[in-house]
């Protein structure tokens, strides 16, 4: 079991190359990854049990602690990269299905991954945990309600249908996760270990399988959605950090902000772009995963160089503790 653990905790921290690595696998080789693409839905399914079995009370109580932190995290979470998903879509001139994959990833909650991000960058962990959880229990209204209102002019959309799929692949496991963690207490803490190798082998999957069935598509403009995906990812950074700094927040809480605006949960993009729209509408999800797991290691460590204000209470949250598990 503790040679597991120790695979687990090797195989998170080492995340961004098994990302790529089987996206590249996948580009070259796609007829051995096209066969995942039927499990996408249940793989996402996998880690949303995941993140339910790590949360606790003590993630949302910053919700009632600081109130206000939290909204301008969640409303920055889905103002900023919806916004910047359809400007960049309009301004650029995207075919329709690159456009609709860009706005469905930039109206996505935020992922796990910028939990650890916010711990590595020295940031306001607490904060970034209870962004993310607001975010995610929130998704299955806001995030249908944007596509419907940014991507209708491109293709059509089911709020509704994408309003259950969420439910389905996001709410129902994490609240299946919440009730297994408080029935089986002590059972549950021995598989946490196991949780990050779960979760890489989950995402790694549905990246490999997204690029393996548009792999003729992605050959053509792969260029353009890696560049749209950059962009759009380093522009969310910057205006989260922005916000952050306009709002009167800490340097530790504008880290925090500025990870959990540009840092996306792009594997639920890959799902409801797979099962509303084409294969090539998931494109932008499965590069946005390959590549925010490399810029959020490079932000987490220019974000180090910031010179805290003094406020740094991260290493007293109780999140801390769910993120080093995760790690």
């Amino acid at each position: 079991m503790q040679a597991i653990a120790r695979l687990s905790a090797f195989v998170g921290k080492t995340f961004a190359i098994w990302v790529l690595l089987f996206a590249i696998l996948a580009f070259f080789a796609p007829e051995q990854f096209t066969w995942i693409a039927r499990y996408i839905v249940p793989l996402l399914g996998i880690i949303m049990f995941g993140m339910g079995l790590t949360l606790s009370k003590n993630d949302f109580a910053e919700v009632f602690k600081r109130p206000g932190t939290v909204a301008i995290g969640v409303l920055g979470q889905f103002i900023i990269m919806p916004a910047l998903a359809w400007v960049l879509s309009t301004a650029l001139q995207l075919p329709p299905e690159i456009a609709v994959g860009v706005i469905l990833v930039g109206c996505c909650p935020g992922g796990t991954a910028s939990n650890v991000m916010a711990f590595l960058a020295r940031g306001d962990v607490a904060l970034s945990v209870a962004i993310t959880s607001v975010t995610t229990l929130l998704a299955p209204v806001v995030t249908p309600a944007l596509i419907y209102l940014l991507a209708s002019q491109w293709l059509e959309v089911s709020a509704a249908a994408m309003f259950w799929s969420i439910v389905q692949v996001v709410i129902l496991p994490i609240i299946l996760g919440i009730v297994a963690q408080s029935l089986l207490r002590e059972k549950v803490k021995a598989c946490v270990a196991l949780l990050p190798l779960v979760s890489v082998v989950s995402i790694v999957a549905i990246v490999a399988a997204v690029v393996a069935v548009s792999q003729e598509k992605i050959a053509t403009t792969g260029l353009v959605i890696f560049a749209v995906v950059i962009l759009h990812n380093s522009l969310g950074l910057l205006l989260g950090y922005w916000l952050g700094k306009l709002t009167g927040l800490s340097v530790a809480q504008r880290k925090s902000l500025s990870i959990e605006v540009g840092m996306q949960n792009s594997g639920l993009g890959a799902a409801l772009a797979s099962a509303h729209f084409s294969p090539l509408a998931a494109v932008p999800s499965a590069i946005f995963s390959v590549w925010h797991n490399i810029s959020g290691p490079l932000i987490a460590t220019l974000y180090q160089r910031f010179k805290d204000d003094g406020s740094d209470e991260r290493l007293a949250s109780p999140a801390v503790s769910s993120v080093k598990a995760a790690q």
